[in-house]
């Protein structure tokens, strides 16, 4: 990697109280393009979200920006690399959540699960009485996830709630262990199964992005890599870059084996949709894909 191109990338977010989320919108925005940086920041009411990516030096300069503001002082983030700039632009919006659980009565600024650090988690999640719970979505958990960990194969983090309600008991479930890619939904989700009646309610501090960063591989009880949303796709141990890639079509993350498939043609279909290709999407693809090979030809030269 050419040390003086390498992008940083940096995942965080924090919950807090911003009442005047909206004000801070333009500023913010205007501050990340002044110093080179891309990415997504989400800003609402109940706290900031956000993966940015740029040089060491203007991602710092964000940082201290943001920190700047007392109630975000303690912010902490996670940071890995990237050899090619993972974003292409730069968003700051204004959501209702920075996590959608939609339940706005769900407020980890009131109560949230014991955090568990990467040093601690092994011995957790080998506990047999501890429930371990995924609580990303199927195709997220479907390219790599912990050893004895539940797939609640939700379609997006609001199916999570009805998971629980129809899959899990208090009196039965005692002890549950969750986690996520950077931690954030196991924020809501602790806040929400405390609220339902669930006495011990522990989760990944830092997430899977941290455990992999902090825990070497020959101790690790991860198993596969760990989708991120960025053009990285998924990262390993040490956050070195994975080896899936997403589907042109429908934008499912693609192993190696998924690209051996029949099902799979470049551009045109894979396993994951294959069979909701009618022969009229499969010509609307095809043009969709010599158009793209077109940009991708101009932009090269």
């Amino acid at each position: 990697m050419n040390q003086e191109n390498t992008q940083i990338v940096a995942a965080f977010y924090k919950f807090v109280s911003l009442p005047d989320f909206a004000e801070k919108q333009d500023s913010l925005l205007s501050y990340c393009l002044s110093q080179g940086i891309k990415g997504t920041i989400l800003l609402a009411k109940e706290g900031i979200n956000g993966t940015i990516a740029g040089s060491r030096q203007g991602i710092d300069a964000v940082f201290s920006y943001l920190r700047s503001d007392l109630r975000l002082q303690d912010l902490e983030h996670k940071e890995s690399t990237a050899d090619t700039p993972p974003f292409e632009r730069m968003k700051v919006r204004l959501k209702r959540e920075i996590v959608t659980l939609g339940l706005p009565e769900v407020d980890p600024n009131e109560q949230v699960g014991t955090y568990v650090t990467p040093q601690e988690w092994n011995e957790l999640i080998s506990d047999p009485e501890v429930t371990v719970i995924d609580t990303r979505n199927d195709y997220e958990v479907h390219i790599g996830t912990f050893k004895r960990a539940r797939n609640p194969q939700t379609d997006t983090f609001r199916d999570f709630p009805e998971y629980v309600r129809q899959n899990l008991d208090p009196n039965k479930h005692k002890k549950v262990a969750m986690f996520c890619t950077g931690g954030i939904r196991c924020e809501k989700a602790s806040s929400f199964m405390l609220s339902q009646g669930f006495a011990e309610v522990y989760h990944l501090k830092g997430g899977i992005l941290k455990y992999l960063e902090e825990v070497p591989p020959e101790d690790s009880l991860w198993e596969g890599e760990c989708f991120v949303f960025d053009e990285r796709i998924a990262v390993g141990h040490g956050l070195e870059a994975g080896s899936h890639e997403l589907c042109f079509c429908c934008g499912h993350p693609l192993s190696e084996d998924d690209k051996t498939s029949p099902q799979y043609e470049e551009g045109i279909s894979c396993p994951h949709c294959f069979n909701r290709l009618t022969e009229e999407k499969r010509v609307r693809q095809q043009e969709k894909w010599r158009q793209y090979q077109l940009k991708m030809q101009r932009e090269s030269q």
